[in-house]
């Protein structure tokens, strides 16, 4: 059986943070004619400066999660699945996951965005309770910005 544990990356992760980003996020290169933005990015930055987690399968990084806190809503930056593990649910974990951390953080809403072009991911997000909030331009592409309200922690009576 699996032993899957998510833990909060260290600074030293961060080429780990990078290699499963570059590798979950490259089947889009030719879609949106460039690398997404989650490829491009500094991780030894954002991990300075952001939470990340990385979920691990019997000891192997095979998931990532970056959030970022905002003033109005957690933005959920990146979720990449290395493709070895993608249609396995981690996900859906990691997703669940960033819900239970911006719950715990006192958010009333949590928040994403994705490239219009990314169908399927839309609708992932639409199933698991997101919902479209508007598109804006960027790069000669559309992004697609989501909400999902986040459940607060139920008081002990």
């Amino acid at each position: 059986m699996q032993q899957i544990a998510i833990r909060k990356a260290a600074p030293g992760d961060a080429a780990i943070v990078a290699s499963i980003t570059d590798a979950a996020y490259a089947k889009y290169v030719p879609l949106i004619g460039r690398k997404p933005q989650p490829m491009t990015a500094d991780y030894q930055q954002i991990l300075a400066e952001h939470p990340v987690w990385i979920v691990w399968i019997d000891e192997h990084p095979a998931g990532v999660l970056v959030l970022m806190h905002e003033p109005d809503a957690m933005l959920i930056y990146s979720v990449a699945i290395a493709p070895a593990y993608q249609n396995s649910g981690l996900g859906r974990r990691l997703l669940a996951w960033a819900e239970s951390e911006a719950r715990q953080a006192g958010y009333a809403h949590i928040r994403l965005f994705t490239n219009a072009l990314m169908e399927a991911n839309i609708a992932l997000y639409r199933r698991l309770g997101y919902v479209e909030t508007g598109r804006e331009s960027f790069h000669e592409l559309t992004l697609v910005h989501m909400r999902k309200p986040i459940q607060p922690i139920e008081a002990d009576v």
